[in-house]
């Protein structure tokens, strides 16, 4: 069995040997958990919680990117990169410039280049891909793409439709 369940931290306490015993406290069906797997060896990961964006929005990004390089005649890849750096998540990462970053990393593009103590530096623009966004990134992203659609008079979804979906993320 595996489960994901959204949990606070309750408690943390030590006995005699040093063992630790890390309380939760669950939203979710956790007895069902605990019949399932109580008493046996289990591999946890802890993580901060964040609300998971909907299917539904992923697959309308990926439907609207590929209406668009239809029109475009390009590839829904190319247009979904160009989302990225228009209405995407990015940071400034800054390498010595005889390492190429684009090996690296999936989506990134030269920001600029700069010396520092003799060195020459290559700066790049590292776009998060959209499967790692939370929802509110999701929400700013699909927007973006929306209105792109919409101004090549791609059919989209209306307003309310939009709003029912960006719901169900919550």
């Amino acid at each position: 069995m595996t489960a994901e369940l959204k949990a606070e931290i309750a408690g943390l306490t030590f006995d005699m040997e040093g063992r630790q015993t890390l309380s939760l406290t669950l939203h979710g069906d956790g007895r069902a958990v605990y019949d399932a797997l109580h008493g046996k060896a289990l591999s946890v990961t802890v993580k901060e919680y964040k609300e998971h964006r909907s299917r539904n929005a992923n697959a309308l990004c990926w439907a609207l990117c590929t209406q668009i390089a239809d029109v475009l005649r390009t590839s829904k890849e190319a247009v979904y990169l160009d989302m990225l750096k228009a209405y995407g998540q990015s940071e400034i990462v800054s390498v010595v410039s005889d390492i190429d970053l684009a090996g690296y990393v999936k989506y990134c593009a030269v920001a600029g280049t700069s010396e520092l103590n003799g060195k020459p530096f290559t700066h790049y623009k590292v776009y998060k891909g959209s499967s790692e966004y939370d929802t509110r990134e999701m929400s700013i992203f699909l927007d973006g793409i929306v209105q792109e659609a919409k101004d090549m008079g791609i059919p989209v979804l209306s307003q309310s439709e939009l709003a029912l979906l960006k719901e169900e993320w919550r």
